[in-house]
């Protein structure tokens, strides 16, 4: 199963949904891309909870007149075929609307912190 893949289209369905927040299961790599998605303005906020003995990431998400700030994601690297870039082959998003998630040996950042900063890692999705 794909957990990376799960967590974004959660997060695009409930913004779609009018949700104002979406709980999923908690995962140290989930906390790192929730980060870099709060910092890049994507999600107002991600807190961990302990429910039932269980950790859980409640994501919660930007609406602006009932519209969500998350229009779209593709997941690049899968499981089964994973993709890598290198510092040179990252290229914006969306003409630089959207972003592109890497996994570096830097952790997990934006393609344009990856570029400046001179990384190649694995190209994880692209959020718009």
């Amino acid at each position: 199963m794909d957990t990376i893949a799960n967590l974004i289209t959660k997060l695009k369905n409930a913004g779609n949904a009018g949700h104002e927040s979406v709980s999923v299961p908690h995962s140290a790599l989930k906390a790192a891309i929730c980060a870099v998605l709060k910092k890049e303005g994507f999600v107002k906020d991600c807190e961990e909870r302990l429910e039932g003995g269980k950790k859980f990431l409640v994501v919660s998400l930007f609406a602006e007149n009932r519209v969500p700030k998350i229009k779209g994601v593709e997941r690049i690297s899968k499981p089964s075929k994973r993709v890598y870039k290198k510092a040179e082959e990252i290229r914006a998003v969306k003409s630089g609307y959207g972003a592109l998630i890497l996994s570096t040996s830097g952790g997990i950042m934006t393609g344009r912190e990856a570029k400046k900063a001179k990384l190649g890692g694995e190209a994880l999705f692209q959020i718009w």
